[in-house]
C-alpha cells in the first residue's frame, strides 16, 4: 500500500498512533517532547489549533483533546465560507457541484431510503404546505434541509453527505430564499411531492428527472446573487458563522 504524506506533525502521529475517536491525546508539552512530535509547544499550539478547525478533535479545558470521528463537513465549511466572505457569489459554483453530485449518486441514495426517513420526508411535505398557508406566510427552511438530506443520509460516503450538509449550511447564511417569491416556493414543493411519490413507488428515475426539473426552476436567476450580496454585512459575516 502506498504512504500517505501528511504535512503535519500531529496528524501523521494521530494515524501512526492508531488513535480512534474518543482516544485523549496528550498534553501539549508532551507531544512537543522528542519521543512524540519532537518540535516546539507553539507549533503544536498551531498545528492543534488547525485540526480543530478541520473538525478532527474536540478541546475541552476539563477533559483535554479527545479525537472525533472523521467529518468531511468542517473542512469544505471552513473553505467554502472563505470563499463565500471573498466574493458570495462563489455560491452558485457551489450550488452547480451540490446539483451534480446528487444527480451523480441519485439511484445509490435512493436505495437506502428507510421507511422511517420516507416518513420523515412526507412530514416535511405536510408542514412546508402547513407554512406557506399559513398567516403570515413561513418559508420552510428547515423542511427542505431535511427532504434533502434525508435522500442522502443513509449513503455510506462521509464525502458526500459532509459537502451537501455544508451546501444547506451555506444556503442558510447566503440567504437565498429570501429573494424567492411565493409562486416559486409552491412549485418548489410540488416537485418535492412528486419527487417523493416516485421514490416510494420505486420509480428512481422519475424521481432524478424531477430533482432534475426542480434545480433548472426560474427564482431571479439573474439578480438573486447580486442582491445577495447587497445584503448588509452578509459578506462580512459567512465566517463568523463557522463555529
Amino acid at each position: 500500500m502506498a504512504s500517505i504524506t501528511i504535512d503535519s506533525e500531529l496528524l501523521h502521529y494521530i494515524v501512526a498512533q492508531q488513535l480512534q475517536p474518543g482516544d485523549l491525546l496528550p498534553p501539549i508539552e508532551e507531544l512537543a517532547d522528542a519521543d512524540h512530535l519532537n518540535c516546539s509547544p507553539g507549533k503544536v499550539r498551531e498545528q492543534l489549533a488547525v485540526v480543530k478547525a478541520l473538525g478532527l478533535v474536540e478541546v475541552r479545558s476539563k477533559t483535554g483533546t479527545r479525537l472525533k470521528a472523521f467529518d468531511f463537513a468542517p473542512a469544505v465549511k471552513l473553505a467554502l465560507f472563505y470563499a463565500l466572505a471573498q466574493d458570495i457569489q462563489q455560491f452558485e459554483a457551489f450550488r452547480v457541484l451540490r446539483n451534480h453530485v446528487e444527480v451523480a449518486f441519485w439511484h445509490e441514495a435512493c436505495a437506502t431510503i428507510t421507511e422511517a426517513g420516507k416518513t420523515t420526508m412526507r412530514e416535511c411535505v405536510i408542514a412546508a404546505r402547513q407554512k406557506l398557508t399559513s398567516h403570515p406566510i413561513r418559508i420552510p427552511n428547515q423542511e427542505h434541509r431535511i427532504f434533502h438530506l434525508t435522500v442522502f443520509e443513509q449513503l455510506n460516503n462521509p464525502f458526500v453527505t459532509g459537502l451537501l450538509n455544508v451546501y444547506w449550511d451555506a444556503y442558510d447564511a447566503v440567504e437565498v430564499s429570501h429573494y424567492a417569491d411565493f409562486s416559486y416556493w409552491q412549485t418548489v414543493w410540488d416537485y418535492h411531492e412528486r419527487i417523493l411519490d416516485a421514490i416510494c413507488a420505486g420509480d428512481y428515475d422519475a424521481a432524478q428527472q424531477a430533482f432534475i426539473e426542480h434545480t433548472q426552476l426560474l427564482r431571479y436567476q439573474a439578480d438573486i446573487h447580486s442582491q445577495a450580496a447587497q445584503h448588509n454585512g452578509t459578506a462580512n459575516s459567512v465566517l463568523e458563522e463557522i463555529p
